[in-house]
């Protein structure tokens, strides 16, 4: 895959060890012949080259946070400081605040300079330090600004919606000229982000997810017929969930977005979560926010600022739902409802994530003094990689029913719908 750059690259690097750009990784892992043939893509190895566009004491930096929050923010940011800062002498680095937002001067507060002092201990703490919002920014106004303000790299952390404004603010900026590296860090904790093999924070989103499903089945084994509902962040992909299924070994029942809910009938969950309770007295679901859609009416509610389309509340649902069969059979439960969904995300990085906040975030500086742009910093077989914004925003990652990651929660709740997708 071939990255845009601004020019050629002159300025000899600091980096003592450097990678060619002629170094590919390859998108295929696991040869099937079984399988349909599946194109092959090779995307630059990210890393440090031998040589900079950008002069180190003449460039000023500029990141910014976007949409919601996610474990290992204030890592990464710290970590992009101190890459630019002590790895290659960039002394002029600013932080815009509350998203995009802050690159209009009409409705954003004013940037303000990072300074080792002020990083030094960010990474503790959960959130970002700089703010974050949703919603677009006038691509026009927010390229004015940072040709007004002199900044020659941007780097854009957030999802799929925040690096498609950066793909926007890349190709406006190359049509007037300008030459700005726009270089986008993944994040999301749904962990749904194509040729990333992991996202920052979805680890921690785990254990915290994990811990309360524990919590979960402490209640619902604690009186007889007692059930507890578990409903975990996941709005197209089911990886939160089904990972914290299989990290906690509580759950008998994981529901996912990948795969349609049935819950009537002898083979849906209402008939198998009857049998659980009779047989065993108590069980567990765990349920991400966007299962079971198909079985709510649409709101009309339309999309958020981020563009993402409102999901409908399946937990109140599935709560109800579950009382009144039960009710109906004669069979008394007690039922209690955990929704943890911002508890997750809102916590600092574990250990794992913050290491992969530190890759992610040096690598993207890497690629930036490079001069390369309109990217994001993907993941594939433990390789960094350089991932064109618009590869990367034209697909989606979802959990694969015939994966070992499926397999796992199968093999964890003992559940038989979703077993012969």
């Amino acid at each position: 895959m071939n990255i845009t750059t601004l020019g050629e690259a002159r300025f000899p690097s600091p980096q003592r060890r450097t990678i060619s750009d002629r170094v590919r990784v390859s998108s295929r892992l696991i040869h099937d012949p079984d399988a349909p043939e599946e194109e092959e893509l090779l995307f630059e190895l990210a890393g440090p080259r031998a040589h900079l566009f950008f002069d180190p004491a003449q460039t000023r930096v500029g990141i910014v946070t976007c949409g919601g929050l996610c474990p290992g923010l204030n890592d990464v940011i710290r970590s992009l400081f101190l890459e630019l800062y002590y790895g290659y002498g960039v002394k002029d680095v600013i932080g815009f605040r509350d998203g995009y937002q802050g690159l209009d001067p009409a409705r954003g507060r004013e940037p303000f300079v990072l300074t080792p002092q002020f990083v030094h201990d960010i990474h503790k703490d959960g959130g970002t330090v700089l703010g974050t919002s949703r919603g677009p920014v006038d691509v026009g106004i927010a390229v004015d600004n940072l040709i007004r303000r002199g900044v020659n790299i941007l780097f854009t952390i957030g999802g799929d919606g925040t690096q498609r404004g950066g793909n926007a603010l890349f190709q406006e900026a190359q049509r007037r000229g300008y030459a700005l590296a726009v270089v986008g860090v993944p994040k999301t904790i749904d962990n749904d982000v194509a040729f990333v093999s992991r996202t920052f924070g979805y680890l921690t989103a785990v254990e915290e997810a994990a811990k309360v499903l524990h919590c979960a089945h402490t209640e619902a084994h604690s009186v007889h017929n007692g059930i507890a509902l578990v409903k975990l962040m996941g709005r197209h992909a089911g990886f939160i969930v089904a990972g914290a299924t299989v990290a906690s070994q509580d759950v008998n029942f994981t529901l996912i977005p990948e795969l349609p809910l049935q819950l009537d009938g002898e083979n849906g969950l209402l008939a198998a979560l009857k049998q659980r309770i009779l047989q065993r007295a108590h069980a567990v679901i765990a349920v991400a926010e966007g299962a079971g859609q198909e079985l709510l009416a649409a709101s009309g509610a339309g999309r958020d600022a981020s563009g993402n389309v409102k999901l409908q509340d399946i937990g109140p649902f599935l709560r109800e739902r579950i009382e009144q069969y039960f009710k109906a059979e004669g069979i008394p439960v007690t039922l209690r409802y955990f929704d943890p969904s911002y508890l997750i995300r809102s916590v600092p990085a574990d250990a794992e994530d913050s290491i992969l906040c530190d890759f992610f975030a040096r690598n993207a500086v890497h690629a930036a003094m490079a001069g390369k742009t309109g990217l994001v910093i993907g993941l594939l077989h433990d390789a960094f990689i350089h991932v064109p914004i618009e590869l990367l925003v034209s697909q989606h990652k979802r959990l694969d029913l015939n994966g070992a990651g499926w397999r796992a929660v199968l093999a964890a709740t003992g559940q038989k719908f979703g077993a012969d997708r």
